[in-house]
């Protein structure tokens, strides 16, 4: 599959500092930031610094030092925001089926509250 990466999407323009965040964390390759329309009491989005539109393009093209500091981003994440005690929740959409919203790889780490099932059977 082909990824093509739309430069102007929100959190590129986020990255470019032309839109303002409220900044969680900071990296060398990724930045995590609270999500401005929160689904739970603890709703952070972690986003890879490159232009990467989804998980498995980013898993296929990323370099080594991007996928260990994402993924180690996610997990201070977690530890800055005490999520060990009560669990949470990581998603990350991808594609139409997806309903992925943003075309940047974005995970949402949700907690703070029972989240019920994640789907229902259709």
């Amino acid at each position: 599959m082909t990824y093509a990466y739309d430069d102007q999407n929100i959190f590129a323009k986020i990255l470019r500092a032309e839109i303002p965040n409220d900044t969680v964390l900071e990296t060398e390759h990724s930045l995590a930031f609270n999500d401005i329309q929160p689904q739970a009491p603890v709703h952070v989005l972690v986003i890879p610094k490159g232009p990467y539109v989804c998980y498995d393009h980013f898993a296929q093209t990323a370099s080594d030092a991007e996928i260990a500091d994402y993924t180690r981003a996610i997990g201070e994440v977690c530890k800055l925001k005490g999520l060990d005690q009560d669990g949470f929740r990581l998603i990350s959409n991808a594609g139409d089926h997806g309903v992925q919203e943003v075309p940047h790889l974005h995970v949402h780490i949700l907690a703070g509250r029972p989240l019920g099932r994640m789907l229902q059977k259709a």
